[in-house]
């Protein structure tokens, strides 16, 4: 059975203890063994992190310690899956840039606020995550992101909606889910995720439940043609 770790906390506007749960209980569906933990600490233990598949942070707006991430950092480049949601994984740490680096992006700004009803725009891909899902409207805060250019973009959506200082600036179309790779390790990121509820959209469950899967996929593929993949 794949194992699951999931790390919640931070602020609590981001509803870390409800988007666990969903995430936890999709995970379960998915057979895999989760384990939740509300601390920071578990992140010290490299050699433990690297027996899971997957990790999954829920921690909006934390403070991450140089040791924490330098072992985060080599448990997903050994080939563990590394994914999350919104701010809970691309807001997470935002005065540390290894963590941006390795997510593949940071929040900078959602103009307009929650609840901005704005369209998410799939992305012609061969990507099995994106299969056969169609664009969808949601109603909750639209983010702007400083992103990687390596990221690998499956879906997007398009500002300005709301007007700002930046609407002079014309249409940019916004990653919203992506992938990239650090190192042996597959990483995955939606940014749809403001409160819990807005995974009642089917579509974006399941980018998530798909998102967790590749990414747990990657360290399988790793244990099978890297012997040094240290996993």
């Amino acid at each position: 059975m794949k194992k699951a770790l999931i790390i919640y906390g931070g602020w609590e506007g981001h509803d870390p203890d409800g988007v666990a749960k969903v995430f936890e209980n999709t995970l379960i569906d998915c057979n895999f063994e989760v384990e939740v933990f509300d601390t920071l600490d578990i992140l010290l233990d490299t050699e433990r992190l690297k027996t899971y598949h997957i990790i999954v942070p829920i921690w909006t707006m934390g403070t991450i310690t140089d040791k924490q991430m330098k072992s985060i950092s080599e448990a997903v480049a050994h080939g563990v899956g590394l994914a999350g949601c919104h701010g809970g994984m691309c807001d997470a740490f935002r005065d540390n840039v290894d963590w941006q680096f390795m997510t593949g992006g940071n929040w900078v700004s959602h103009p307009g606020g929650d609840l901005v009803e704005y369209e998410v725009n799939i992305k012609n891909s061969s990507s099995k995550i994106v299969e056969d899902i169609q664009d969808f409207r949601v109603k909750s805060e639209q983010y702007y992101l400083h992103v990687d250019p390596a990221i690998e973009v499956l879906a997007t959506t398009r500002f300005p909606i709301a007007d700002g200082l930046h609407s002079l600036n014309g249409y940019v179309d916004m990653p919203v889910v992506w992938t990239k790779r650090w190192g042996k390790g597959r990483v995955f990121y939606n940014s749809l995720g403001h409160q819990s509820d807005i995974f009642n959209i089917p579509e974006a469950i399941e980018l998530m439940k798909r998102g967790f899967m590749w990414v747990a996929e990657g360290k399988d593929k790793c244990i099978n043609e890297y012997k040094d993949c240290g996993v």
